[in-house]
């Protein structure tokens, strides 16, 4: 086996020399003291996160990007989830964003794609959006499916549903839906945002391949 270089060599004992360092008593500092400064810029830092977290997490956020604002975002307004007799609104990261923190950081993650694509201009204009629209809806399609419809059920809980207040119609298709374990995307596609040219192909294709059962 070859011997490393001298070049290999330095920058190895540079990157020791660091390590020794960090790892070091300070002679200038009380240990007191870089605990405190330690701890109070660990708050500051898990704040900033945490601010930053919750400062992308709002609709006013989401539509301050053309993509959404011209188009899923008009789309919306009007809707059930926008505007309704009890004045409860669904907004973009109450539907796309899950609660949970582990996940929540997930999707942000998840994000950075859709930030990239932003850069790109992969839709930046209504002809484009319109040809990916199908393969954008997939994607939320099948994401809720994995999660159970997870942020739908944040609202929307079988289990905390009075079916005999519901119309006999409602009241029979989501007694179904929860005998059969179905999950809530399985049914309401298209309740924000109009449904793309192909989906009921793709959504039988999807459910084909999850083995969703269909009433």
């Amino acid at each position: 086996m070859s011997e490393p270089n001298n070049g290999s060599r330095g920058w190895i004992a540079r990157a020791c020399a660091v390590w020794r360092w960090f790892w070091s008593p300070s002679s200038r500092y009380a240990l007191g003291v870089l605990v405190v400064v330690g701890g109070a810029l660990g708050v500051i830092g898990w704040g900033s996160f945490n601010w930053a977290m919750e400062l992308t997490n709002t609709e006013t956020f989401c539509v301050t990007c053309h993509e959404m604002s011209a188009n899923v975002y008009r789309e919306y307004k009007g809707t059930i989830h926008d505007s309704n007799a009890s004045g409860v609104r669904a907004t973009c990261p109450d539907c796309h964003v899950p609660k949970e923190w582990v996940h929540k950081v997930a999707r942000k993650i998840q994000a950075t794609n859709e930030l990239w694509h932003h850069a790109l201009g992969s839709i930046d204009t209504r002809e484009k959006f319109e040809a990916k629209r199908l393969q954008l809806a997939t994607n939320v399609w099948r994401a809720m499916k994995s999660t159970d419809s997870r942020e739908c059920r944040n609202c929307h809980n079988f289990d905390s549903m009075d079916f005999t207040q519901q119309r006999s119609r409602a009241r029979n298709r989501h007694q179904q839906a929860a005998d059969e374990g179905k999950t809530c995307i399985d049914c309401h596609k298209g309740i924000a945002h109009k449904l793309p040219a192909g989906a009921f192909t793709a959504e039988r294709e999807l459910d084909e391949t999850w083995g969703a059962r269909k009433p």
